[in-house]
């Protein structure tokens, strides 16, 4: 019983029952304003302002479409997706038509002018309707029996101008009374349902946003992967590969002196075997920048604790993962972590750094956020080819995102994105 009459006192129940009391005042906005934008523009169609009409009739529905979502997720909790803004062309012809060839716009023009409008009179109706009825009948005994001449008539002509006949009507009216906020909900539920239908993006356009999209990240992939090989080569050449040549002098140098010099053979095997250590040392240190072992092992966390120990600066880490992420955004997550904390020991002249990790979202769509947050001087930005834009490029390469905060003086606050989708 307490469930069936909670909606009376939730706040949801009225802000449903004024979007749909709302709906019939902008549904005769909309009406009137796109039927004498698109009566203008066709009918002057045969001139050269017609077009221009008609396009910026198209425009003016994308506006009104970003308001209703707006008051839709306001008032309904609803959140629709904005369509991505397409490419127009160049070109005054390529701009005037791209609004009348896009096929969410006249999606959304159909929905504001003709739908709304005419969906706006039955939601009013019945939301007034709901609420009245009730309120009227438990009202009738304040008035009914002090003022007969107030009193309602029924079908046989008399009036209800007496306790025993008003109160019954009362109860009926009390009983009815919980009954509303789910009648409202239901008008409401099927209300949502309509305007996303109407103001979301076509679904061929976002099927081919999508495509786009996937274009991109595979683009960036792929820039990211060459990238990635070629400083894999100059850290080989200028590191590993030159110590491990050095080597092969060396011992070269001690064979021939081994017999007649074997003091001398002795120091250069020990240079050899120090320079043999500094290789391992590299190759270890290059590996582990790649995909360290522990990553793959024992997972994200694990492997943000060993980066951060190695970290000449004081890292606070917080670590909050109840399933592990897929093996990419591990791996991402973890270089972007890494070189966030590189920059603020190199550029960022930080004392210490904050690091939080957290997966959010409701299941099936959760996303893995990475927080960097460190009290240095502050002003980092992306630049093209900067540290920063790369690790950019690694988040949209998962289509994820990122963004910096850094005012002069700090602090800096990095903050990333992943979704976690498998």
């Amino acid at each position: 019983m307490a469930r069936f009459l909670r909606p009376l006192v939730e706040r949801r129940t009225y802000l449903e029952t004024l979007d749909l009391l709302l709906d019939l005042a902008f549904g005769i906005l909309w009406f009137t304003l796109f039927t004498t934008a698109i009566a203008l523009g066709v009918g002057l169609l045969i001139t050269l302002v017609g077009l221009p009409i008609l396009t910026a009739t198209f425009l003016l529905a994308r506006g009104v479409a970003w308001w209703e979502r707006l008051r839709g997720r306001l008032f309904l909790g609803l959140d629709i997706p904005a369509p991505v803004e397409r490419a127009s062309g160049d070109g005054l012809w390529a701009k005037l038509v791209a609004p009348l060839r896009n096929r969410t716009t006249w999606k959304q023009l159909f929905y504001l002018w003709l739908a709304q409008p005419i969906l706006s009179v039955v939601n009013f109706t019945v939301a007034l309707t709901a609420w009245l009825l009730p309120l009227w009948a438990l009202a009738l005994p304040l008035y009914a029996v002090r003022w007969p001449g107030a009193a309602p008539e029924i079908w046989s002509g008399e009036r209800l101008d007496t306790w025993h006949e008003v109160l019954p009507v009362a109860a009926g009216g009390l009983l009815l009374l919980p009954v509303v906020p789910w009648v409202i909900r239901g008008v409401a539920a099927a209300d949502a349902w309509l305007a996303r239908l109407g103001l979301e993006p076509s679904r061929t356009e976002a099927l081919e946003d999508r495509i786009d999209v996937l274009r991109e990240t595979q683009a960036r992939s792929v820039d990211i992967a060459l990238a990635d090989r070629r400083q894999l080569e100059r850290d080989l050449h200028d590191g590993a590969q030159q110590r491990l040549l050095s080597l092969g002098m060396n011992l070269g140098m001690a064979l021939e002196k081994f017999e007649a010099e074997p003091e001398e053979a002795r120091v250069l095997v020990s240079d050899a075997h120090q320079e043999l250590q500094r290789a391992i040392a590299e190759l270890r240190n290059l590996a582990r920048g790649l995909h360290p072992a522990v990553l793959t092992d024992r997972g994200l966390d694990a492997a943000l604790s060993a980066l951060v120990s190695r970290s000449p600066l004081p890292v606070r880490l917080d670590v909050e993962l109840h399933e592990r992420p897929p093996a990419s955004v591990e791996a991402t997550a973890y270089f972007v972590v890494a070189e966030a904390v590189t920059n603020a020991v190199r550029h960022g002249g930080a004392s210490a750094v904050d690091v939080r990790v957290r997966l959010v979202g409701n299941p099936g769509v959760q996303r893995l956020r990475i927080e960097v947050a460190d009290d240095g001087r502050g002003g980092a930005e992306q630049r093209p080819g900067g540290g920063l834009a790369g690790l950019a490029d690694r988040a949209s390469s998962l289509e994820g995102t990122l963004q910096v905060s850094s005012p002069a003086g700090g602090p800096t606050v990095l903050v990333a994105e992943l979704p976690c989708a498998s």
